[in-house]
């Protein structure tokens, strides 16, 4: 077992008894959604949404751990395992910090919600383009445009760039601490804007080495 995945594995443990020492004082519907603005706009049963989170984390450990074998070009992720394995911890420990805050507001401590998420956002986008830079040809993992798929060229430069951008999202992500009623925008706008770019300059790249 790679040290990624015991470290995964010991946070699913944690997420299980977490779950089973708090169930007792959760009421019966817990909040397990927010809207924009940090408001409690869903609910789901205490038996189904304290064991959810767990679920979805041992689900994520067993895609982390297939994708390195199941892609064709397996030796290109072994080339960024190193960030590979970095970023399924980052993405792990998120979704387990959501998961504390859902079980807190429960509790009740109250706290605007998107303004806690603002760091964990933060953190996961920044490392997101770390790996992205870093991160060479493959079917699972990065900007999979039919531009970049089609040549290592165009993925190399669209990775380079799109790796910037996204340590951008993650440093604006941080507003979200200070204006938490408009985090939410801030947050999904400049990622939905990234993935547009990257996917229009990928496409022009290509575009580029076919005239040439």
């Amino acid at each position: 077992m790679r040290t990624n995945e015991l470290i995964i594995t010991v946070v699913i443990f944690l997420s299980l008894i977490i779950g089973a020492y708090f169930y007792p004082a959760m009421p019966d519907d817990i909040a397990s959604h927010w809207n924009a603005v940090g408001e409690v706009d869903g609910y789901l049963p205490k038996s189904w949404s304290l064991f959810l989170m767990p679920l979805v984390l041992i689900a994520s450990l067993l895609i982390i751990a297939l994708i390195p074998s199941l892609d064709p070009l397996k030796a290109n992720i072994e080339k960024f395992r190193g960030h590979y394995d970095n970023f399924s911890i980052i993405l792990v420990l998120f979704l387990f910090y959501i998961y504390l805050l859902t079980v807190f507001w429960n509790i009740g401590m109250k706290f605007n919600m998107m303004q806690l998420m603002a760091p964990a956002f933060t953190v996961l986008f920044y490392y997101t383009g770390v790996m992205v830079e870093n991160s060479k040809k493959n079917w699972f993992i990065g900007i999979r445009t039919p531009w970049t798929m089609s040549s290592e060229r165009v993925w190399n430069k669209t990775h380079k760039v799109g790796g910037k951008l996204f340590k951008v999202v993650g440093v604006i992500a941080l507003l979200g601490i200070f204006f938490p009623y408009y985090s939410l925008l801030i947050i999904l706008v400049p990622i939905l804007l990234v993935a547009a770019y990257t996917a229009l300059y990928s496409y022009l790249e290509y575009n580029k080495e076919a005239r040439r």
